[in-house]
Formats: C-alpha cells, sequence, structure tokens
C-alpha cells in the first residue's frame, strides 16, 4: 500500500468517547470531504454539497443525540462518494460509478489495487474504531447508527419521513415502530436489506447479539440547527422508551 501522509485527516473519529449510556451511535456518511489528490472525483460543487456526496443532517442530529443521551458517536470523516463505510469492500457501491443520476468520474475505471487501496485507508480503520469502541463499551451495548435521505429520488418524491431498519434481528425496530409517532414511519423504508445497506448491522451487531437499528431521517426535516435538535430530541424519547420496551420483552 501507498503511504499517504495526509490520511491522519480523514481517519475515523470518535465524539464523547466516554459516555456512558448503553448506546452506541454511529454515522458512516457524516462527511463530504475527498482528498485533494482525488481531484473532487472529477464533481462539481453542487453535487458535492448535496446527498449523493454525504447524508445532509445526519451527522448534525447524531451528535445531538449523542449529547442529549451522554452517548459515544463513532462517524467518518470521508466523502461516502470515496468510500462508502457502510457497504462491505466487495460491493460496487463502496466506490460507486453512478450515484443517483450522476456519474462519478473519479470512480470510473478502478483497479484492483485502486480498489484495495481505499480499503486499506479508509474503510478498514473505520471497522476496526468501531469494532474497538464495541469491545471498550461496559456491559451490554446497543448499535444505532443515523442516515439521511433525500426527498426526491429518480424524480419520484418520497412520502416516508422517518424508517427504521433492520436486517435478521427487528427486536430495536419493532420497539421503535411501537412507539414513534408524529411523522410518516415505515419500516425499512426508503430501503431495506435488499438494497444492501444493513452492513454495518451485520458486521458488528448480529454478531454480538445486541440490540441495533437503522434510523433514516428525510433530510428536509434536518436542514437546520433547530430542526436537528429537535429530531434528536423526538429520536431520544422514542430510543428510551423503545429500550424499555426490549428489556420488558427480554424479561418474560
Amino acid at each position: 500500500m501507498q503511504n499517504h501522509g495526509q490520511d491522519s485527516d480523514f481517519a475515523p473519529r470518535v465524539e464523547n468517547p466516554a459516555g456512558r449510556h448503553p448506546v452506541l451511535l454511529v454515522c458512516e456518511h457524516a462527511s463530504a470531504r475527498i482528498p485533494a489528490e482525488f481531484r473532487d472525483l472529477g464533481l462539481g460543487a453542487d453535487d458535492l454539497d448535496s446527498h449523493i456526496a454525504l447524508d445532509p443532517g445526519a451527522f448534525e442530529t447524531a451528535k445531538r443525540l449523542s449529547d442529549r443521551l451522554d452517548a459515544p458517536l463513532v462517524h467518518s470523516t470521508v466523502s461516502r462518494l470515496v468510500y462508502d463505510c457502510n457497504r462491505p469492500p466487495g460491493a460496487a457501491s463502496a466506490m460507486p460509478e453512478r450515484s443517483e443520476d450522476t456519474a462519478v468520474p473519479g470512480n470510473v475505471g478502478l483497479t484492483s489495487a485502486d480498489r484495495e487501496d481505499r480499503v486499506d485507508r479508509f474503510y478498514r480503520p473505520f471497522e476496526a474504531l468501531l469494532e474497538k469502541t464495541l469491545v471498550e463499551r461496559p456491559g451490554p451495548s446497543v448499535l444505532l447508527t443515523i442516515h439521511s435521505f433525500t426527498p426526491v429520488f429518480h424524480g419520484t418524491r418520497r412520502s416516508v419521513e422517518i424508517g427504521f431498519l433492520h436486517d435478521t434481528d427487528t427486536r430495536l425496530a419493532d420497539a421503535l415502530l411501537q412507539v414513534a409517532t408524529g411523522f410518516d414511519i415505515q419500516r425499512n423504508a426508503p430501503y431495506g436489506p435488499e438494497d444492501g445497506v444493513t452492513h454495518t448491522l451485520l458486521r458488528h451487531a448480529l454478531p454480538r447479539n445486541i440490540l441495533n437499528a437503522m434510523v433514516e431521517v428525510r433530510n428536509d426535516l434536518i436542514a437546520t440547527p433547530e430542526a436537528c435538535e429537535r429530531m434528536a430530541e423526538a429520536l431520544g424519547g422514542w430510543l428510551t422508551e423503545a429500550l424499555e420496551l426490549c428489556a420488558a420483552e427480554s424479561g418474560k
């Protein structure tokens, strides 16, 4: 692998590492930053400010939820277009040649060596930090990943406002769906396991049999700091109730 001195600038990070809440928050698509050597992947400023480069509002909401709960938050610092940390190395969508209707020139024609270099530089450190943070958590942990999605996809407006996603372990999503109100809330929407979006849950939560879910918030609902704060307040309340339901169910 090549030696890239600036990679420390794109290392994944943990906010509030000493947080005492049992939940570990994750935001894989927290940043739109791209290392200079990739020359913006051939994209324009409008593309790099859009949902194809990051999940708008997701990190801001996750950070406020971390503060509210006193929970650690692991997040990426590189654009999902360079490497999508919620995808395994073998997935084509880990380094997409096209995102929605936009071609990504800098991802076209990557060699196996190019791809492996990005895996080593951006995915492996994220995977290792998330694993390390989980291992060091005292007692039972809960894994909750925070994402956002665009209101219009391929020209079609989405009515769903919040999705609670899960893979084969439905416990936490079931409980969240019972307690969450006030929005158009759906299960495994606007994406589901068949879309390959549950990698983090599969890789880190299911093998441990810990409660886990993925939250998708329509990004027009978290477009301002005040909106992110309100969403974090709602999510925090729902999560507290959902965990109580899960505890009661496991105690039966």
